[in-house]
């Protein structure tokens, strides 16, 4: 066939190329129902001895299954299992010693006789470093050198060809997920660790406590409740870029309330201007949702989501006021996602039952 006839595109529609499209995804789906059905003693062989390493996890793999290696380093490395990534071609060129007796081989080859894999069988033997094979032939080469044989079985590759690596790439990235993810969580693997490891970009600052993204005391505006409306917006004045609402307090210092200039907005809009020379606690929002300090960002995110304000004190264990997260210092993160629970842990939250006939209620977004 030549040149010009083999890139000699196909006409698809679009109908066909969703139908395709479609075939390929329920090809993957299917392979991975059938992997999570093979999962036996093996699956908790590997998890014991990657548990047990004392060491580094080193991963393997050549071509696609490289690359999928390279992936499930990752993932181990930042779920708390010590991972590194190793080509198998520059292995059998000196980084061999890179590998050390108390490491631990994850070696990835669907067929099992990948010549780059089999060339380090021999050397791993000689180290006496303990090998994890993830392959899809338990009779290759590469199973009968391994202490555990990880077996993908007889997949299908999507490729219509069966050539290209599709099917079998899926099922090992998904494998190295379930390897890592259940490791984490013998680990105790928390959100605190996750942070260490992830302090960069979106997630790194959802990951971050409040108190590292909210303004403090020192730049909101707090006054004491028991003066006028009048009174508070005049002492509780602050340079630059001010927040959207005050933040008021009892004779102790405690947290009572909150008034938005929203609230003050609609005072204006319903001509009520008595009502500036009334005391502020009469028509503030009382016992506001807080946060406590400590909590991370990506709780604050899903309290401003689900209860549709747009500012949120942050409170120390006794309940005074630290500081405020605004809604416009989190607009660049994600949109806010709801947990499985759509609920926010208590130790984390207050929002007690406030009346509903409440003349001011909490600002909400725009």
């Amino acid at each position: 066939m030549s040149m010009e006839a083999a890139s000699t595109p196909i006409p698809l529609s679009r109908f066909e190329q969703l139908r395709f499209g479609r075939e390929v995804l329920r090809r993957e789906g299917e392979a991975l129902t059938l992997l999570a059905g093979r999962l036996h003693d093996e699956f908790c062989d590997a998890i014991e001895l990657l548990f047990a390493c004392q060491g580094s996890v080193i991963v393997t793999g050549m071509g696609k299954a490289g690359l999928i290696g390279q992936k499930i380093t990752a993932t181990l490395a930042s779920t708390g299992t010590n991972s590194h990534f190793l080509h198998p071609a520059e292995a059998i060129h000196g980084d061999l010693g890179r590998i050390h007796r108390d490491d631990l081989v994850l070696a990835l080859s669907f067929s099992g006789e990948t010549e780059e894999i089999v060339r380090l069988l021999p050397s791993l033997a000689e180290m006496q470093t303990q090998l994890i094979a993830m392959t899809g032939k338990a009779d290759s080469s590469l199973a009968q050198s391994a202490d555990v044989v990880l077996d993908l079985g007889p997949l299908r590759e999507a490729c219509p060809h069966g050539l290209a690596p599709s099917t079998s790439t899926t099922a090992m990235m998904a494998l190295g997920d379930a390897l890592a993810l259940v490791l984490s969580r013998m680990r105790r693997f928390g959100p605190e660790d996750f942070a260490r490891f992830h302090p960069g970009g979106s997630l790194g600052r959802k990951l971050a406590k409040v108190e590292d993204v909210m303004r403090p005391l020192a730049e909101c505006r707090v006054a004491s409740e028991s003066h006028s409306i009048r009174d508070v917006f005049v002492m509780a004045s602050r340079p630059g870029r001010r927040t959207g609402a005050i933040i008021l307090t009892d004779r102790e210092g405690r947290l009572t309330g909150i008034f938005t200039d929203s609230d003050l907005a609609r005072l204006l809009e319903t001509k009520r201007d008595d009502a500036l020379d009334a005391p502020i606690a009469a028509l503030m929002t009382k016992n506001p949702t807080t946060v406590v300090s400590g909590t991370r960002m990506r709780r604050a995110i899903e309290i401003l989501g689900q209860r549709k304000i747009s500012e949120l004190p942050v409170v120390n264990d006794q309940g005074k006021p630290v500081g405020l997260i605004d809604i416009t210092d989190v607009v660049s993160f994600e949109s806010p996602v709801e947990s499985d629970a759509h609920a926010v842990p208590a130790s984390e939250v207050t929002d007690p039952n406030r009346p509903k006939t409440l003349p001011l209620p909490n600002r909400p977004i725009g």
